[in-house]
């Protein structure tokens, strides 16, 4: 099933794909938009032209575990996601994917600009194949 990933930001959305096989997430880019409505709009057109089946949002959770004022805002935009797209949403725990995500750039000497620019699609890229990961492992039980 192809999946789209969704990192959700206050300024900056990234989004992350992955094939049929569920293997691998990819970079798809990012939509810069404030307004909710707005951008569940967009998010749902990217998963119409992707062929996308399924939406999985980053959850924002404490480092405790425990969901404050930005997961209860992803929750929110999951609903209206749904309502928006017709498809279903699923969450997935983004604890340390923005550090992951600079920890790859970092590698790969991406700095400046160019960096601001993909941080939030490679932060979905770590959300999208940490779910597709829970996936593997939830079918091999």
């Amino acid at each position: 099933m192809i999946i789209l990933g969704v990192d959700l930001g206050k300024v900056r959305t990234g989004l992350a794909v992955c094939d049929r096989g569920e293997m691998l997430a990819s970079p798809a880019g990012v939509i810069a938009e404030c307004s909710r409505e707005r951008l569940a709009d967009k998010i749902s057109a990217v998963a119409k032209e992707r062929g996308a089946e399924l939406l999985v949002l980053g959850l924002p959770r404490n480092m405790d575990g425990s969901e404050g004022k930005s997961a209860q805002n992803a929750r929110e935009m999951g609903k209206i996601l749904a309502e928006r797209s017709g498809l279903p949403v699923e969450f997935c725990d983004e604890r340390g994917t923005t550090i992951t995500a600079h920890g790859f750039l970092n590698e790969t000497n991406t700095r400046g600009k160019k960096r601001k620019d993909v941080v939030d699609t490679v932060a979905a890229t770590v959300i999208l194949q940490n779910y597709l990961e829970y996936r593997r492992n939830i079918s091999h039980k």
